[in-house]
């Protein structure tokens, strides 16, 4: 058979054979193409997975790292992962440390400052007080504004506490307490009696008045509260005569027993004396007998040494500390420069409706060298005599003066001196209800 026919036989032969079962290597060829695809797709799987797993991740990440407390969103310039935020610190609470109670041993009644309070309840007005002077009624008077009446002194470091009239009535029951001095100390005498007064009935009470002594009694409580005129604290031929010209006084500064007398007896007394010391540079002062002749003229800050040192010989000689309680005020200050707090060309206090709110605040209406005085004479007492010190927390309330409404000569002011402030304005007084009642709200803290 030629070559070409042999051939042509296998041919046939061959792809006769292809029709039945394929060859294992084929077979195996294929198989492992499909494993190789499999596991060629698994991977490409398993990374597409981690690779939108990181996204998701990252952008929740992101979110966090993004997020500030209460829904706020942070603009980031860097890419996120760059970016480190750091939380804000946690929020401590501040809370104002409690004031301290009130100890007189411990806390200063001249550091702290006035706050206006229109809420603030009165115990009295001088029209539910029948007991206020017409020199100190300034609302009855005709005074248009009232803001001056509602200004508590708050202290710096301690609670000073507000005036309780049952409870000072509970502490006077039985005994006998006195104020003594001039008609600033006459002011603070009504501004107590006031106080008290709105926790006694009407059937309760009595009241006495002279020219020298008043005395307002609780019935109920068989207490006094009572007021002693001596202005000098020692005697003076001004006594009984309060009208007489500053050129026409002579003290006594050696002398006090006339006065004194009457203060025997009471388990608390209340001292002051200032005002009338400073109606002039030089003081006509005596021992011995009155006459109109043999005085001699001390400068007034010598002569109120001289005075202060003879009622504090009187005291260390006739009280027992174990039964009397002395208090000794402090000047209540006068405000005549308007240029002190920056009023320039004002009228002294008048027309003045808001305190110096300066803290610190001092001006020329208390004598420095006076206070001095007065310290150094009760620093060497035997008898302990407690120093209330308002003249700071007074300096401030150039608001609350009496100013044109008020009375000179027993006599209210007419529309036409109202017009002459000039003339007619007193900033030394002082309205009630008003500064007084602070100064009686320090002593009730000291009883």
């Amino acid at each position: 058979m030629p070559p070409s026919a042999e051939l042509m036989v296998q041919i046939p032969a061959m792809t006769k054979k292809a029709k039945g079962r394929a060859p294992l290597s084929v077979v195996v060829a294929i198989i492992g193409g499909l494993a190789l695809a499999g596991i060629i797709f698994t991977e490409d799987l398993r990374s597409l997975t981690e690779v939108m797993e990181k996204k998701k991740d990252k952008q929740t990440k992101e979110q966090k790292r993004t997020s500030l407390p209460g829904g706020a969103r942070m603009m980031l310039t860097r890419p996120v992962e760059e970016v480190t935020v750091t939380p804000p610190p946690p929020v401590e609470e501040v809370t104002t440390p409690a004031k301290a109670a009130f100890d007189p041993s411990r806390c200063s009644v001249t550091e702290g400052y006035w706050a206006y309070n229109r809420s603030k309840q009165l115990h009295y007005t001088d029209e539910s007080c029948p007991f206020v002077d017409s020199q100190d009624s300034c609302q009855r008077n005709g005074r248009p504004d009232s803001d001056y009446l509602y200004w508590d002194w708050h202290l710096d470091d301690c609670n000073l506490p507000r005036f309780d009239p049952a409870a000072v009535l509970e502490k006077l029951r039985g005994k006998r307490m006195m104020f003594v001095g001039d008609s600033l100390q006459m002011g603070q005498w009504l501004s107590f009696v006031c106080l008290v007064n709105s926790a006694v009935p009407y059937t309760a009470r009595t009241m006495e008045r002279t020219s020298t002594l008043s005395v307002f009694t609780a019935t109920d409580y068989n207490a006094t509260i009572e007021f002693y005129w001596a202005p000098y604290l020692v005697e003076s031929n001004s006594d009984r005569n309060i009208r007489l010209g500053a050129d026409g006084r002579v003290l006594h500064v050696d002398a006090v027993e006339l006065h004194a007398k009457h203060w025997k007896g009471a388990d608390i007394l209340v001292f002051d004396s200032y005002v009338w010391w400073m109606t002039g540079s030089r003081i006509k002062t005596v021992w011995g007998a009155f006459g109109d002749d043999g005085y001699e003229e001390l400068d007034a800050w010598v002569a109120f040494r001289l005075g202060l040192k003879t009622w504090a010989n009187w005291v260390d000689a006739n009280i027992d500390p174990n039964a009397t309680r002395v208090f000794f005020m402090s000047i209540s200050t006068t405000h005549m420069r308007s240029e002190d707090w920056g009023r320039e060309g004002g009228i002294r206090c008048y027309n003045e409706t808001w305190p110096i709110t300066r803290k610190g605040y001092w001006g020329s209406g208390a004598d420095r060298r006076m206070m001095e005085v007065v310290s150094d004479v009760l620093g060497r007492m035997r008898v302990p005599v407690a120093l209330l010190n308002v003249t700071q927390l007074t300096e401030h309330r150039v608001d609350a003066h009496v100013s044109v409404y008020t009375e000179t000569g027993g006599q209210l002011l007419t529309p036409e001196q109202h017009a002459d402030p000039q003339t007619y304005t007193d900033c030394i007084h002082w309205c009630l209800p008003g500064v007084p009642d602070t100064w009686n709200q320090i002593l009730y803290a000291h009883l």
